[in-house]
């Protein structure tokens, strides 16, 4: 499937690519499939994602940025008859205690659920990676079943540690590092999401999908222990 795609000059050195102005999974694997087309046939400085749109920075300033617009209009239209994009299945182990999931109870109450309800319609979907930003290594994830969907704290915490999984609106997600935060806290991970220590910092990439799999409060320091030491691996698949 091919977009109507606009080309438009970001500053002297980039250009910004913009799709149709949804949220939609198909155009970000179209997004995807694109950047990797750029990347093997253009030299570029760097190419950053978002929810419908790619900027393409490039090393020198663009001399003629018709030109760059027509070869990368004539790049997308070779690219549209594409494989299917390879997309992997994050597992990821998340620890609902109350201890953690400081906004659980709260939540629950006003969804007029359990607790444990909440914590089934979190963690028995799969959630789309749709880019990666605000921190490093932030997963902007898709999915949120909209029955646990609950507004921004009206004022946000000082502090949120790193690992805490939150609810935000209609979205999910981890917080990397420790930083402040108005989501409403529902558990923490023991996975590290960004270590600028490895190859590849961030293990999860745009297009990916997530699953969490609670887990009790003696496994979650079992595998920060692990993860600590360098020894645990994150479960996944190829879908």
């Amino acid at each position: 499937m091919n977009f109507e795609l606009t080309y438009k000059p970001y500053g002297d050195a980039a250009i910004l690519i913009e799709w149709p102005a949804k949220i939609d999974e198909l155009i970000i694997l179209d997004i995807v499939a694109f950047e990797k087309k750029i990347q093997k046939e253009i030299p570029v400085l760097e190419t950053i994602i978002a929810y419908n749109s790619l900027l393409i920075r490039y090393r020198e300033t663009i001399s003629n940025i018709n030109i760059q617009r027509k070869k990368l209009k004539e790049l997308y239209l070779l690219h549209v008859n594409k494989e299917k994009q390879s997309q992997v299945l994050w597992q990821i182990p998340v620890c609902y205690d109350l201890s953690f999931g400081l906004d659980l109870v709260n939540l629950a109450k006003e969804k007029q659920l359990s607790v444990e309800q909440i914590i089934t319609l979190h963690s028995e979907r799969s959630y789309f990676v749709y880019f990666i930003g605000f921190q490093p290594g932030f997963l902007y994830l898709g999915g949120l079943n909209p029955t646990i969907h609950i507004a921004r704290k009206s004022t946000p915490r000082l502090r949120v540690d790193k690992g805490s999984v939150g609810i935000g609106g209609g979205q999910t997600g981890i917080y990397p590092q420790h930083s402040s935060g108005g989501w409403n806290l529902i558990g923490k991970s023991p996975i590290d999401f960004f270590d600028i220590q490895k190859e590849s910092p961030c293990f999860a990439k745009t297009g990916d999908r997530i699953q969490f799999f609670p887990i009790e409060l003696e496994t979650f320091y079992s595998i920060e222990k692990e993860v600590a030491a360098g020894s645990y691996t994150i479960k996944n698949k190829r879908l």
